[in-house]
């Protein structure tokens, strides 16, 4: 039996006491006092009778003084035998009255567990009924969860499959796309290089009129004509008075490999012009030579050297022009010049002027690496920023629709212009 045993508070001392211990109690008591209540009047039936008896004795034995004394005892043996007996009756019927009363409250007691048993069976059921529905509702949402995860699934299965079909299709179009830009390349890279030579010497040529523009805009910077033989480029120098001083002829050569044919002709192409000096402007020069040389009456020198020499040269030209109009003996002022210009001492001049140009050129220079370098990496920068603000836009586009932004989408090539 489950012991769940209702309590009530003592009005005296505010002790929780059990309802079935009081209950019990009180029964208990109320039996006991029934039982002494009923054992009392029987005792006092039994003392009066007694006294009755005894009464009666002594009046039979004043009436009767002649009763044997033997009587007498008999007597009050039978009486005494008799109240014995009606004692036991008594106490018998006390006992089958107690007795009764035990079995009643026993079986109210009785009566009462299993009213309480079946109130906690009552209850069990229900909590169990409760835990079950509980459990019901909790798989019911639970599959409910479940269905909406693979509905889930399903629907980002079909976005991806048109989102990666969509993408294929594009994928396709940048990849037709860049086979034909890369086929126009090809084609532009074979038709460049059928030209490279000739396109290579044109802008070597270029550069060098644009430089000898550039130094010397008082001047006059010739190019020869293509198809027409000759140098490529003649300078005639002009002084302060308007007056020709003289000519350099400049040839370009932009080639992997140097050649000694290239003075001689030169040599030719000065003649033939009848210019004072002759140089040759190469990428490559020969071998053992850094920065200029004067190699068998024609100066050779690097591209970086050009404005350099040429304004050493353009000097020595007008101070022998100057000279030379001095001058009376014109073999004598030919010798003159040529003995200057092949001497130490113009060597050493142009040496000197070539090297402070040369540091001029190459602080330049350094200064051009510097800032290429500035700007390489600013560069790299802008990139590195356009490059991670397209992506978050393309990663944030793949999951909400974003307003559109013309620099990061790829438009049809149109412009608005």
């Amino acid at each position: 039996m489950i012991n769940s045993q209702q309590k009530i508070k003592c009005p005296k001392c505010s002790e929780l006491i059990s309802i079935d211990d009081v209950l019990t109690h009180q029964i208990e008591e109320k039996i006991k006092k029934d039982f002494e209540v009923s054992q009392k009047i029987q005792v006092d039936e039994l003392v009066k009778k007694a006294t009755f008896l005894r009464k009666q004795a002594m009046e039979i034995e004043e009436a009767k003084k002649d009763i044997d004394i033997v009587v007498a005892k008999k007597v009050t043996d039978k009486i005494s035998e008799e109240r014995l007996v009606l004692f036991k009756e008594a106490r018998m019927e006390a006992e089958k009255e107690q007795n009764a009363k035990t079995t009643l409250l026993e079986e109210q007691l009785r009566n009462k567990d299993e009213k309480l048993a079946q109130a906690t069976n009552n209850e069990v059921t229900l909590r169990k009924e409760k835990i079950k529905l509980e459990e019901d509702k909790q798989a019911f949402e639970l599959e409910k969860l479940r269905q909406m995860e693979v509905e889930r699934k399903s629907i980002v299965e079909d976005a991806t499959k048109k989102a990666t079909e969509e993408q294929q299709y594009t994928i396709a179009q940048l990849k037709k796309q860049l086979t034909d830009a890369t086929k126009a390349k090809d084609d532009l890279a074979r038709k460049l290089e059928q030209g490279s030579q000739q396109t290579q010497g044109e802008v070597l040529e270029l550069e060098l009129e644009e430089i000898l523009k550039e130094a010397f805009p008082q001047d006059e910077i010739l190019p020869v004509p293509k198809g027409v033989k000759g140098a490529d480029v003649v300078h005639k120098i002009i002084d302060r008075s308007g007056r020709l001083c003289g000519q350099i002829v400049w040839e370009s050569k932009k080639t992997k490999a140097w050649s000694d044919g290239w003075i001689q002709k030169l040599k030719d192409d000065q003649r033939a012009i009848k210019a004072d000096i002759a140089v040759i402007v190469s990428v490559v020069l020969p071998e053992g030579v850094q920065g200029f040389v004067f190699r068998q009456g024609v100066w050779i020198c690097d591209i970086k050297l050009i404005a350099a020499l040429a304004t050493a040269l353009r000097l020595t030209v007008k101070s022998v022009s100057q000279e030379k109009a001095m001058s009376v003996g014109k073999n004598e002022k030919m010798e003159t010049l040529y003995a200057y210009l092949t001497g130490v001492e113009f060597k050493q001049r142009i040496e000197a002027i070539v090297e402070a140009f040369s540091n001029m050129d190459e602080g330049l220079r350094k200064e051009r690496m510097a800032y290429e370098k500035i700007w390489a990496e600013r560069e790299k920068q802008i990139r590195k920023v356009m490059s991670n603000t397209i992506g978050m836009y393309g990663d944030l586009g793949g999951l909400v629709t974003l307003p559109q932004i013309k620099t990061l989408e790829l438009g049809d090539g149109s412009s608005d212009e």
